[in-house]
């Protein structure tokens, strides 16, 4: 059942309900050990930061900085800021610090919490430029505080402000005045066209779109959902409140980078992730069955095959498999397909849900093969997340993004444009009318920039509007879905596409350079460096035959002809890459451009 309350109650609620019941799971910044608290504890200690933001001086609707990894302090002061009223603005813990200085700036936030040492030095640095900014308090004990900072404070002594609940009777009034009208959190999206825009998240959008979701995401309270995505990030933050009005146990996986390992030692049953995850775990198995002796690669090979049929084409479609297809699938899930779901840490999978990006079909098909229900959905930040979603154990269709959630008014415009209207979209930009101005229609639908269109009830995305392009020759190439295409590729980490005013479709390609060199010494390949791997010809001419495997089923204009292999990653300090590892094409255009120059030459 769920406990779909006001922000500024649902853990107070939830306690009442579950008491001393375990809740979150967690490892301390840098630790080894996985602890928890129960429901009984997280709220005793929301009340505690709620106190304490009060003895600071935080007032009803004032802007409260987040910037950190995903841990319980940034559970704490998101649940605590809402018990007074507050309004909390969450920074992605690899942002630059001129992206902070805007932030706090436009935000004009007083007291920003970060995380760990690269927080809080960058949030020192900018201090100066920030003439909001008051105090800035660390959740991570082992950060060394400059000498000369008197304006930080550790987390430890900014709870002791709040120790005893000297401020209860005005907490609790201040929870009793709560409206869903009230600002919950100021977002600021990624900027891939351009500078950061902060959209306004209201907690009647959270408890509309956590009614919406309840009726068709079956999250419960027997469920552990392992937190991968940034709380940033609007479908991790969505998802996080989803599973927590459920009664769900959180674990809080702080460091992206170990993600499977956490995976494998506490055993998730759901994990929101974006596709590239689902990508690798993809190329992961398919490298262990091209390593496999001949007799297990067809073994895996036909029951990845077995699988399909009986998950993919039957159940997927609605249609009951045949007999003898139910019985095979029954026998090789137990034996092929519980043994790659428990080297996954994924024995007790439910569900998963998949969005941010395009979904390979391949990828898809794969995942649901081997029995993991990957939930493939659609949304943005201005939507609180969910537009649309596949539903569990109901038809669905392999590159579709299912069915728009209840409440959620879809339509398309003349121009294939996904337009939105409904109580989950955002009612605007935080200080810019002009921008709130051109995202609506003169009806009041948001203009998603997504070109799309809907058959029998379900959602298809086309391709980002923007990121169109127009080669010389008129014809239109859509570059994340050749992008998709290619990124199952064991030996392509990151890749680019250059069409747009181009007489032909040329990439940018990051090589997954261990496997590379792996290669190269297999066949006595000569190099000494990044660069020279990247210029082989016999490196070239592999990577070649490899790209137009994967891209015979394209059009011939929208074929890549050429591409350049580069020795070094896309970053984001160099501004190629948003907080979300999305790709900002106009800056690659710039800081590639001698590279892409050269594959026109002739």
């Amino acid at each position: 059942m769920q406990t779909n309350t006001h922000l500024a109650r649902l853990i107070h609620d939830q306690a009442k309900i579950y008491g001393d019941r375990e809740v979150l799971i967690y490892k301390d910044f840098g630790g080894k050990e996985w602890k928890s608290l129960s429901w009984n504890q997280f709220s005793d200690t929301v009340r505690v930061v709620s106190n304490a933001l009060l003895n600071l001086g935080v007032k009803v609707q004032e802007n409260v900085g987040v910037f950190s990894q995903n841990s319980i302090q940034y559970l704490f002061c998101d649940f605590g800021a809402w018990g007074i009223r507050a309004v909390t603005i969450p920074f992605y813990a690899t942002s630059s610090e001129q992206q902070i200085q805007f932030m706090v700036s436009d935000a004009k936030v007083r007291f920003l919490f970060v995380g760990e040492q690269d927080q809080y030095d960058k949030a020192r640095r900018v201090f100066a430029t920030c003439k909001t900014l008051e105090r800035i308090i660390i959740f991570d004990k082992a950060v060394r505080i400059s000498g000369k900072d008197a304006n930080v404070m550790y987390f430890e002594d900014f709870l002791k402000l709040g120790e005893n609940l000297p401020r209860q009777t005005e907490v609790d009034a201040l929870t009793a005045q709560a409206s869903m009208d009230d600002i919950a959190n100021i977002l600021y999206t990624s900027g891939t066209t351009g500078d950061s825009k902060g959209v306004i998240l209201t907690c009647g959008q959270y408890h509309a779109a956590m009614e919406a979701n309840n009726k068709c995401v079956p999250v419960g309270e027997k469920d552990r959902v392992l937190n991968f995505l940034p709380f940033t990030h609007i479908f991790e933050k969505g998802w996080k409140i989803l599973s927590l009005t459920k009664g769900a146990t959180l674990i809080v996986n702080t460091y992206p980078m170990e993600v499977q390992q956490s995976m494998r030692e506490t055993h998730p049953t759901c994990m929101s992730s974006v596709p590239r995850f689902w990508e690798k775990v993809y190329m992961g198995v398919m490298e262990q069955i091209e390593k496999s002796s001949a007799p297990k690669r067809r073994l895996f090979l036909h029951a990845i095959s077995v699988g399909k049929k009986h998950n993919v084409d039957y159940l997927s479609k609605g249609r009951r498999p045949p007999l003898a297809l139910h019985l095979e699938y029954e026998m090789l899930n137990k034996t092929v397909f519980s043994l790659v779901r428990k080297e996954l840490g994924l024995e007790h999978a439910h569900f998963f849900p998949t969005a941010g990006a395009t979904v390979n079909p391949k990828v898809e098909e794969f995942v649901h093969s081997i029995g993991i229900n990957m939930i493939v959905g659609y949304g943005l930040t201005e939507s609180l997340a969910t537009v649309s979603c596949n539903h569990l154990g109901e038809p669905y269709t392999v590159g579709g993004v299912g069915i728009p959630i209840e409440g959620i008014d879809v339509r398309i415009s003349s121009e294939g444009e996904v337009l939105l209207k409904g109580p989950t979209i955002t009612r605007g930009y935080y200080n810019r009318d002009d921008l709130t101005k051109a995202a609506f229609t003169v009806d009041g639908y948001f203009k998603t920039g997504d070109s799309g269109y809907l058959k029998d009830g379900e959602l298809f995305l086309k391709e980002r509007i923007k990121d169109l392009y127009k080669t010389s020759n008129g014809k239109y190439i859509a570059p994340q879905m050749i992008e998709s295409k290619l990124l199952v590729d064991k030996y392509i980490d990151q890749i680019a596409i250059i069409a747009d005013q181009r007489k032909f479709v040329s990439a940018l390609i990051i090589p997954v350079y261990s496997l590379l060199e792996e290669y190269a010494r297999e066949h006595q390949i000569p190099f000494e460096s990044r660069e020279q791997l990247c210029a082989s010809p016999q490196i070239h001419e592999m990577m070649k035959e490899r790209i137009d495997t994967l891209q015979q089923q394209l059009a011939h204009y929208e074929q890549i002809k050429r591409f350049t292999l580069l020795p070094h990653h896309f970053s984001m300090e160099r501004g190629e890459l948003t907080n979300t590892l999305k790709i900002k094409r106009r800056v690659l255009n710039e800081n590639y451009r001698k590279e892409i120059d050269a594959m026109y030459a002739d």
